[in-house]
């Protein structure tokens, strides 16, 4: 086998993770910080609620919400929660 071929870059920071803004549930987020209710259920059909937990609580951080709302799987539901 050849040599690899390789290089090394000096960075003054690793870039942040960044997603993509026009998530298919990012709706759900801006209807929640709508509505008056501190904790509601989210229902979304046909969808692992382990997996919308784990995306809603990217976005969540990606929008710089991480200390004002979560997201949670409790019994099979999935819920958002605004913190105070």
């Amino acid at each position: 086998m050849g040599e690899m071929r390789f290089e090394l870059k000096p960075v003054d920071e690793r870039p942040k993770r960044s997603f993509k803004k026009g998530s298919k549930y990012n709706p759900i987020i801006d209807r929640f910080l709508i509505e008056k209710h501190d904790l509601v259920k989210v229902e979304v059909k046909d969808k692992n609620v382990g997996y919308i937990r784990y995306y809603l609580n990217r976005l969540i951080i990606s929008r710089g919400m991480k200390d004002r709302v979560k997201a949670s799987v409790v019994d099979g539901g999935i819920y958002l929660e605004k913190i105070r």
